[in-house]
């Protein structure tokens, strides 16, 4: 079978996907909600409002590669929110290539990064197709904020961080014990990925604008230092991330190493059993909804060369719903045009960090950002 609508939401069921959809229908775009059980997808379409003024349809697929591509042909743009990325990813990479679509996703695993540039990039960028993986708040706003940090000329390097109010759903929590048990978190050294320490974490932050600290981790790498690994102006990046609370990021390194005592000596597929176990005890269900005041977020980048710094802050709201406005700003730009950089590229690279920030402000979504400019 094949579909007549542009865009597929693939993981429409999830939480990111549904909010997806929600934008989808703001913007007028008819999509293709996907997933991997018929009727759990209809109940989160359902339940978008006014869902019945966009044009839509509903697909069960097997998560295989050529079913994905069976489904998905006639899309030009494949929005995945099916995590762990690199345990799911690759089926739908591949299926993109096979029927000529352009591909995002919400993730956050480093390792798929890496690994999706060196096995896809080249091939997407042969056909002319846009490969941008974590397309997120949590990666995307801290790129926009480094982007108008390297602005002012002659910084070199940055530090970046990350704090946010929310709830984790199942697959975020699953890609942290994924992370921890099948792969190593980088920052970037004179253009070389260097290795996180193993312990010590959380580490205490300065967090702009409140007085107490933070406590904040490598959360997997992030996707910062892979995307200015090949930036020529960037020579150094590194991010740290974490929920404002605090009882909360105490307990995430805990919970990480119960779980990997228990796959201590366990096959791939006992380890995966476990974590899928672990994942299930800390979030089963569907998050509540955000609360704009309740749910903020905060994006801080300081920028700094031989003789010169910059330091920017992007404080906002609703980091689930930024994610997805972010992917339809994306799905929206590339049915009317070619994107900027084809290939693996990072959503500024693609789309341009002023223009992914305007459309967060349109909707209400960040705060104009901070700026302080020092040389």
């Amino acid at each position: 079978m094949a579909t007549d609508k542009r865009v597929v939401v693939y993981g429409a069921s999830g939480y990111t996907g549904r909010l997806i959809c929600e934008y989808l229908r703001e913007y007028n775009i008819p999509f293709l909600a996907a997933g991997r059980n018929h009727q759990r997808v209809k109940d989160a379409v359902d339940a978008v409002p006014g869902i019945e003024t966009v044009e839509h349809e509903i697909a069960e697929v097997e998560h295989t590669a050529a079913a994905l591509a069976e489904c998905f042909r006639g899309a030009s743009v494949v929005l995945n929110t099916v995590g762990p990325f690199a345990r799911y990813g690759h089926e739908v990479a591949q299926a993109c290539l096979d029927i000529g679509a352009h591909y995002t996703d919400t993730n956050g695993e480093q390792n798929w990064m890496i690994d999706a540039e060196a096995r896809y990039g080249a091939e997407f960028a042969a056909q002319g197709l846009l490969l941008t993986p974590g397309l997120a708040q949590m990666y995307t706003i801290g790129e926009i904020a480094a982007n108008i940090c390297l602005e002012t000329p002659g910084l070199d390097t940055l530090d970046i961080e990350v704090f946010w109010k929310g709830h984790p759903t199942v697959a975020s929590t699953n890609t942290i014990l994924l992370n921890a048990a099948f792969a190593k978190a980088y920052h970037l050294e004179q253009n070389e990925y260097v290795e996180w320490r193993a312990d010590g974490w959380p580490a205490e932050v300065v967090v702009p604008g409140q007085h107490e600290l933070g406590l904040a981790l490598p959360w997997g790498g992030t996707s910062h230092p892979v995307w200015f690994k090949n930036d020529p102006r960037v020579a150094n990046a590194r991010a740290l991330g974490g929920v404002f609370d605090r009882a909360l990021m105490t307990a995430v390194p805990q919970i990480v190493n119960a779980a990997l005592e228990q796959m201590e000596g366990l096959s791939t597929e006992e380890k995966l059993e476990v974590i899928d176990a672990t994942s299930a005890q800390v979030r089963s269900e569907m998050p509540p909804r955000e609360n704009p005041r309740i749910n903020t977020s905060l994006d801080s980048v300081h920028a700094s060369g031989p003789l010169g710094r910059a330091h920017c802050v992007i404080h906002g709201n609703c980091n689930y719903k930024q994610t997805a406005l972010l992917n339809v700003h994306a799905a929206a730009a590339l049915l009317q045009q070619q994107p900027r950089k084809v290939g693996f590229a990072s959503s500024c690279q693609a789309f341009g960090h002023r223009e992914l920030l305007g459309t967060l402000r349109a909707f209400g979504l960040v705060l104009d950002p901070i700026l302080e400019v020092h040389r």
